[in-house]
């Protein structure tokens, strides 16, 4: 019993790529500590120096502030467009980093077949073929 489940798991994971996707996990999660560094060491000095001075990524439009309670804490009510702009700079280069890695591991596309058309039923065939592949007529 215990084998037959461990042959039939093994299969599953083999037959599902789901290898595959388990090291695509964790080298994404990997990529994503490389490239928040290199967003919050790199680009967001510069981003910094048009935004308001300080740590920009907490800069906020206060929409409306809570009286001091009895802790003296404040709740503030407010449009973080800091962090909002740092996450869409995350995405951005994420993004850009995913598809230069996709379009160095996919295979190229061929180049597209050069067409002609067929001149009785107008059926778009290969330019190199001498019979249409729908009516069969010779081109």
């Amino acid at each position: 019993m215990a084998l037959t489940v461990t042959r039939d798991f093994v299969s599953f994971l083999t037959k599902t790529n789901a290898i595959a996707v388990a090291v695509g996990v964790i080298i994404g999660a990997a990529t994503q500590k490389v490239v928040s560094a290199i967003v919050s060491d790199l680009f967001m000095p510069l981003v910094g120096m048009v935004m308001p001075a300080g740590d920009w990524r907490e800069a906020q439009i206060v929409l409306s502030q809570s009286a001091p309670d009895a802790a003296g804490k404040i709740t503030v009510n407010a449009l973080k467009y800091g962090d909002f702009i740092g996450s869409l700079v995350d995405f951005v280069i994420i993004a850009f980093v995913v598809f230069l890695v996709t379009k160095m591991v996919l295979p190229k596309e061929p180049p597209p077949f050069e067409m002609k058309e067929c001149s009785a039923c107008l059926e778009k065939v290969p330019a190199a073929a001498t019979k249409c592949k729908m009516c069969h007529s010779a081109l």
